[in-house]
């Protein structure tokens, strides 16, 4: 495991204070801990690079809730056993279905068929540019929570313009019924 980096008391409280040159020098030596850390006991896996990231945006977040400015370390590795847990749960394997892959929406191949064809841009071009988006970062993978981090909203908000883009599509997509 890397040694740990010598991280002045100073340093920290400076960062906690705000200041944005203290707190990349902070993360910058953090890093090769980190990473070491997940090496360690994961070995040479591509997901090391997100688990360091997101070990150090933990790090970054919670630097206020730190209250002895000596345990910064201590403080760090707990975050890195949080995104640890994070990964053997599952959180960095595929992605959350939007559906059932057994029942996939109808599309009819031929726009001779006698059944509609769905239109599937025209439908997202009804939708908000807002719920587009929420559907858009479902559709990459992201939890509604994280989706809430990122549009500042809350995981209830997120999952109502999910659920009411859904069955504004459902209006507008013949075909294209709840699963039963």
């Amino acid at each position: 495991m890397a040694r740990a980096p010598n991280i002045p008391a100073r340093l920290v409280a400076r960062a906690r204070q705000g200041e944005s040159e203290a707190q990349n020098l902070l993360l910058r030596r953090l890093e090769p801990v980190l990473r070491a850390f997940f090496f360690k006991r994961l070995g040479d896996v591509p997901e090391i690079d997100d688990l360091v990231q997101n070990t150090l945006l933990r790090v970054h977040t919670g630097l206020p809730d730190l209250k002895d400015d000596a345990r910064l370390k201590a403080f760090a590795m707990k975050a890195a056993l949080f995104e640890l847990q994070d990964f053997y749960r599952g959180r960095y394997h595929g992605r959350e279905q939007l559906f059932d892959p057994e029942q996939p929406p109808p599309v009819a191949d031929d726009p001779g068929e006698s059944e509609p064809r769905l239109d599937l841009e025209q439908a997202l071009q009804a939708l908000t540019p807002h719920a587009r988006r929420i559907l858009e970062l479902r559709a990459y993978g992201y939890r509604y929570q994280e989706i809430a981090r990122m549009l500042s909203t809350t995981e209830a908000a997120v999952k109502m313009q999910v659920k009411r883009a859904f069955e504004k599509m459902r209006q507008l997509l013949p075909g294209w019924s709840k699963k039963s």
